[in-house]
């Protein structure tokens, strides 16, 4: 069997995407507590998200959304990591609430679960990396992803990673 090149990418891509999962799964997280979910976009995903994307940026006035909505075009797959808000009851304040408790009753967001997502990104970020897969964290991605309603209602942070194998990395040479 003879497979061309740009099919071939898209399955180590859609292979790599799975790794990035598993490597955000295991990722390292505060009192062992899991509220880091993983979504893989397929590409009619990805797609749904660029006028969310675009939709924002006007709302917002953010240039930069309307300019990774465009970046996004030829992505295939994309992975996108949320935090839920679940505090870990340590009641340090870091997340500028005096208790857990409080922090919840306000809505906000654990800054241990921030810290978490973040880790986990770096994990599946490095996958990517040691796989010569291009990728780049978007805020923007996770931002349409909450909107759109990809996530379960208590996931209130999410960053989307995009990624490519072609000759040139799409996602460096961004203007706005």
């Amino acid at each position: 069997m003879i497979r061309e090149s740009g099919e071939a990418e898209i399955l180590a891509i859609e292979q790599v995407a799975n790794l990035m999962a598993a490597a955000a799964r295991t990722a390292p997280k505060t009192c062992g507590i899991d509220n880091i979910p993983v979504l893989i976009l397929t590409e009619k995903d990805v797609k749904s998200l660029i006028p969310k994307m675009a939709e924002i940026s006007k709302r917002e006035n953010r240039p930069s959304l309307e300019r990774d909505s465009r970046n996004i075009e030829n992505v295939k797959v994309c992975v996108v990591l949320g935090a839920k808000s679940n505090p870990p009851g340590l009641n340090c304040g870091f997340c500028g609430f005096k208790t857990c408790n409080e922090l919840k009753e306000k809505d906000g967001i654990c800054a241990f679960n921030s810290m978490d997502l973040g880790i986990a990104l770096g994990s599946a970020s490095e996958i990517a990396g040691r796989f010569h897969i291009d990728n780049r964290l978007m805020y923007s991605i996770g931002r349409a992803s909450l909107e759109l309603g990809l996530f379960d209602k208590e996931v209130k942070q999410a960053i989307g990673i995009p990624l490519s194998a072609t000759g040139k990395n799409i996602f460096f040479d961004r203007k706005l």
